[in-house]
């Protein structure tokens, strides 16, 4: 198929040019539209055709009298029966922006500009290997102060031009109808789009990279900077076939056009940079530093351009994979255990998404209290989303279960010698664990700002793995209280996206769903979460924690036991865990076999 629509691409050419001649991978001809447009007739047409190439039948007139482009912009400029041109497609609705352009412009301003360029400017673009018939091609201009790149729509005419001072590209205004400065119109020769119907085009960052790559008679549209590359509607590459990205050599850049790659799909191929080059390293600079081997450089930068794909080449899977097992085998995955026994054989430590449910008053937050400041006292960095108890008594209840002090004795500071001694040891531990325990209340938290707190204590603290622990998922923040359901299920699958992407392990406590005639006594199983809906599909752990005495009764201390139920897994087998006794009052659990 690629074969007989390739030499249809030949044939089209050869039908409707004058004096063709094919050498090589070029024909040439006498081009059609010089004479029409005011430039030596005797000009030459170029046809790129390589049967495999990105740009087989990209033409361009020598002279640069009318725009390049592939058949269907030959046959459009030509006034030709646009189903003589390979590629037509009759029934193709073409992308247009539904919008009046206003009857005033900048056109004859933007000329004015061009015929003010000065000679030292000229030889600024020269040394990057630009030459005078490109900047004209595109109209570039200079103000007196700012060189200035006009921003043609695709009516045709110039509403908005960005003006940028020489040498120094953080120093620019936009000038013209304020209705265009809009990011949706900042694309730079945007009406190559349309010339590139059923071909290959650069997208670059820069208007300068652009005018690198027009030197060497590349099709090209660009946008000013690496923002802007981001809010690029895809729908306008539809009918493009292949699209080259080309930005600078930045992190903030790659992650710009990685987005927008994965929002255009498999036809985007972008260009990467060697090791060790300089921050922000363009095509610009490249021209500069490879001079006559430029072109050279950019046919191999071409070549070398892979399809971008969502997923990771199979090596850097295999390395991942390796790596995570490594990791696997290190003390800081060691370290991330509940701190009781029988409950770290059942899950074989704290890993994945694991849901804690209980009755009201049975203890579920001091329960993880005491899991998540354990953790963090062997320095695993934990970050305690408290919608409960605040700060200040997460704070004062782990001070009482490490001084053996109840917190009246605490807050009173009424202690003899054998307590002062021990609240001192406490207070140096709580100090000490803080820096890898951090409680947030935000009532406003999103899974963005989740990631983000996740990102700066995993670097803070140089640790690979991090805790969260959500007290509770009932109470994290939904726009609607009516979407409540349908919000514990998306914060659940963003917790599995969190998990995955981030080696973050998550203690959730949840609340149950009343059995019959409203208790909680019934045997534990996955639908006595309060609102389950994704618990069963998202859970690695379910548990529940039940207490053997009345909450909301008067018991006493030494009676108050709680069974811990691991209801389901995915990887070990559910059942009764172990009894949680209350070390009352401690704020604290001490773990004891079943009877």
């Amino acid at each position: 198929m690629a074969s007989n629509h390739n030499d249809a691409v030949a044939h089209f050419y050869q039908r409707f040019l004058t004096n063709p001649k094919i050498e090589k991978n070029y024909l040439t001809a006498d081009c059609p539209f010089c004479q029409e447009k005011g430039f030596d007739p005797t000009g030459r047409l170029v046809v790129y055709l390589k049967e495999k190439g990105f740009f087989h039948g990209y033409f361009r007139c020598l002279n640069r009298c009318v725009p390049g482009g592939f058949p269907l912009w030959f046959a459009s400029l030509g006034g030709l029966d646009p189903s003589s041109a390979p590629g037509f497609d009759p029934d193709r609705e073409i992308f247009l922006k539904n919008m009046d352009f206003p009857a005033a412009n900048l056109n004859h301003e933007i000329l004015s500009h061009v015929e003010s360029m000065t000679d030292s400017l000229l030889q600024r673009f020269q040394d990057l290997g630009i030459g005078k018939a490109a900047l004209e091609e595109q109209q570039i201009g200079y103000n007196g102060r700012y060189l200035v790149y006009p921003y043609f729509q695709g009516d045709g005419n110039c509403y908005s031009a960005r003006c940028v001072f020489p040498d120094r590209k953080e120093d620019y205004f936009w000038h013209g109808n304020e209705d265009f400065f809009k990011e949706e119109h900042q694309i730079f020769n945007v009406q190559d789009i349309h010339r590139c119907e059923n071909g290959s085009l650069f997208l670059c960052e820069g208007e300068d990279t652009l005018l690198a790559l027009k030197q060497l008679g590349y099709p090209a549209v660009a946008v000013p900077n690496y923002q802007t590359m981001e809010t690029i509607d895809p729908d306008q590459f539809s009918f493009i076939r292949s699209l080259f990205l080309v930005t600078s050599n930045s992190s903030e850049s790659e992650i710009s056009m990685r987005k927008l790659a994965s929002r255009i799909g498999y036809k985007v191929r972008p260009f990467r940079w060697a090791p060790g080059l300089p921050r922000d390293y363009s095509l610009c600079q490249l021209a500069r530093d490879k001079g006559k081997k430029f072109r050279s450089a950019v046919s191999s930068m071409i070549s070398g351009a892979r399809a971008f794909s969502p997923f990771s080449t199979p090596t850097r899977e295999y390395v991942n994979f390796q790596g995570q097992l490594s990791m696997e085998r290190g003390s800081s995955y060691e370290a991330l255990k509940s701190g009781f026994p029988l409950l770290d054989k059942a899950l074989d430590g704290v890993h994945g998404i694991n849901i804690v449910g209980g009755a009201p008053k049975s203890g579920k937050s001091t329960f993880l209290i005491q899991v998540a400041t354990g953790m963090a006292m062997r320095e695993v960095p934990v970050l305690y989303y408290d919608f409960e108890n605040g700060r200040q008594k997460i704070y004062q209840r782990t001070l009482s279960r490490l001084s053996q002090l109840s917190t009246d004795a605490i807050r009173s500071a009424d202690f003899d010698q054998d307590d002062e001694a021990r609240y001192k040891s406490a207070c140096e531990d709580l100090q000490k664990m803080l820096f890898f325990f951090r409680v947030i209340n935000d009532r406003q938290v999103t899974p963005e700002i989740m990631r983000r707190h996740i990102d700066f204590i995993r670097h803070e603290t140089n640790s690979d793995y991090t805790v969260v622990v959500i007290d509770s998922l009932h109470k994290l923040p939904f726009k609607d209280f009516s979407e409540r359901r349908t919000g514990i299920d998306a914060w659940l699958r963003q917790m599995e996206s969190i998990r995955d992407e981030l080696n973050v392990s998550f203690l959730v406590v949840s609340e149950l769903s009343r059995g019959d005639g409203g208790s909680y006594k019934e045997t534990p199983h996955l639908g006595v979460f309060k609102g389950s809906g994704d618990i069963e599909y998202s859970a690695d752990n379910a548990m529940v924690l039940y207490p053997d005495w009345d909450p909301l009764s008067s018991v006493e201390s030494q009676k108050r036991k709680n069974k811990l139920w691991l209801v389901a897994s995915r990887e070990h087998s559910p059942g009764l865990v172990a009894e949680y006794e209350v070390d009352y009052p401690y704020w604290g659990f001490i773990e004891k076999p079943l009877d």
